[in-house]
This record gives structure tokens, sequence and C-alpha cells, in this order.
């Protein structure tokens, strides 16, 4: 396990915080602790570009000011409202765990990070980053940009897309931790999206490079140099598309109709695929039935034809 000199950790605290005092990103999130706001963030946060989440975020909060309000809406209508980001899943679970938390915890948020984990769509950054961001708790958040940026600093990379085991970033980040965790861990997110980025780190902009393990990798590193290529997941398709965005499609279908009304399986096909076939109702099925089975649509009973709806519940 790492266990850098207090003399480093000190030096790179001290020009980490002074460059994100000059440089932090100013997000709408960051300008409120309360736990809802931030809740509604992280989980926005996930899979999701932050200029996407800016634009949806005061939305959001608009239509569903409370965790209350949250609770108390449908399961069609929050889908509604979470147009335009993707992952209907999460709004399902965001709307869930408010659901949960008003009915088993007197609408208060838990600051403890295990019980935050036992709640639909938190897993361990996002428990992390409530405790940390909305409740002051001196806890390491550990995202793929501060992994990718203390693996760099402490440890020699092989290559940009090398990284250290998950499990001893955490370690290594609750090590480190300064006074101004808020700050610190909202610092490491930012250098490592501006600055220690994925493929094309910008070394000399560093605050950190003089106290960085991998500086020389990168160091007078030509465009177009680096041959190495992250390996990729290979992700389910269907003529020429992922299956996740003919799985947004039939979701975007369902949107524009009426939350009592619902949709044949065949009109579905058709709206969005135009060559939609019969011999495609199988492959369709299947893909409403993953809609299904993650709350976000139901089958609609008593009806001769296969007809679908956003989940009311």
């Amino acid at each position: 396990m790492l266990k850098p000199r207090p003399s480093r950790v000190n030096a790179l605290q001290k020009n980490i915080l002074r460059w994100y005092g000059k440089n932090s990103r100013q997000l709408p999130w960051r300008k409120t602790n309360d736990p809802y706001r931030v809740l509604v963030s992280e989980i926005m946060l996930q899979q999701t570009q932050v200029s996407r989440v800016e634009q949806k975020f005061h939305h959001f909060i608009k239509q569903y000011p409370t965790l209350r309000a949250l609770a108390r809406t449908s399961r069609a209508d929050v889908v509604r409202a979470w147009q335009g980001m993707g992952y209907n899943n999460r709004a399902i679970r965001l709307r869930d765990a408010a659901r949960i938390v008003m009915e088993e915890r007197d609408g208060r948020l838990p600051s403890d990070t295990a019980q935050l984990e036992k709640l639909p769509g938190i897993g361990r950054y996002t428990a992390h980053a409530i405790a940390c961001f909305a409740y002051g708790q001196k806890v390491p958040v550990v995202d793929v940009n501060i992994r990718r940026v203390l693996s760099r600093i402490f440890r020699k990379m092989n290559n940009v897309f090398d990284l250290k085991p998950a499990d001893e970033i955490w370690e290594l980040a609750a090590r480190i931790l300064p006074e101004n965790v808020y700050m610190w861990n909202q610092a490491l997110m930012d250098l490592g999206a501006a600055i220690c980025t994925a493929q094309k780190p910008l070394c000399e902009s560093c605050p950190a490079s003089n106290l960085c393990s991998s500086r020389t990798l990168y160091k007078n590193r030509a465009p177009g140099n680096a041959r190495i290529r992250r390996s990729k997941k290979s992700e389910p398709m269907y003529a020429g598309i992922p299956q996740r965005f003919w799985r947004g499609r039939i979701v975007e279908a369902l949107r524009k109709v009426n939350g009592e009304d619902s949709i044949s399986l065949t009109k579905v096909g058709r709206t969005i695929k135009p060559d939609f076939a019969a011999h495609e109702l199988p492959w369709l099925k299947r893909l409403a039935q993953s809609l299904i089975r993650d709350g976000v649509v139901e089958r609609v009973k008593a009806s001769r034809t296969t007809k679908i709806m956003l989940a009311k519940g």
C-alpha cells in the first residue's frame, strides 16, 4: 500500500488547492450543500457529461424542488422529466430512493456512507460524494478523474490508459485528505477533467507536475506518437446501433404519448425504426422486457396485442 511522505502530500495539497482557487468550475450544484440537490446532481453525473447535466439540473430541480415532491411523482413523469439525460433507469432509482427516504427515514437523506449505499442507484462513489459535499464529512471521493490523477502522481504509469486498482486508490485517497476535504475532492476532479486528462494530459500546465511520478512519461510527447489504445468492452449492437440507444428510442417514443395511453410494440418498432419488419418483433420484445425489468416500462394487461407504456408506479 502506498504511504506517501507527509512533506510530499503537504506540497501537493498546497499546489493543487492554489490552482483550484483560480481555476475551479462554477457548477450550480457546488453552490449548495442541500443533500437533496447534491443527490440529484450526483445521480445525473453518472455516465453523463457535465455540460449536459448543467443544462438539465435547474429544470429538474424546478419541477421537483424537494425530496418530498420527487417521492410523490410517478415513474412515468420522472422519466419524462429526465428527457435528454439517457440511462432512464437512473431516474427510476432516484425516485424510488426518494420514496424510501420519505417513508423510512422521515425525509432525511442519510449522512452515513453505508446507509446511503443501501438506497437504489447509490454506489460507493455517490455515497461518499453525498457524505462529503452535503454533510461535510472527511471522506475520500474517487471518481474516474481522481483515480487517474492519483494513479499518475504516486506511481509511474506505463501509458495514458494505465490505472492503479480502484481499492488501492480509495485507500490512498483516504490517507491524504486535508482539513478542507470539500475543496480537495472537487479540486482533484477538476484537475482530472481539465489538466490530467485521459489521453492528452497537459503536464506543462499541471500544478502537481514537479511532484508527479508519471510526468516524464508525457514530457515532450508529440501528438500521434502514442499508439496504445484502450481496450474497449464490446457493446451489444443491433443493425449497427448499440442496444442502449434502441432502448432510449423506445422510451422517447413512449414519452410522446399521454401517460394514460399505451402503444403496441409494432407501432413502437415502426416509430424507432422506419424499416421495422415483423421478423424483428422478438428482438423488440427482448428490449421492452429489459426496460420492464428496470421499472421504466410496463406491459398493458388485457390486450390482444402486446402494448407497453411508461411505468406508472
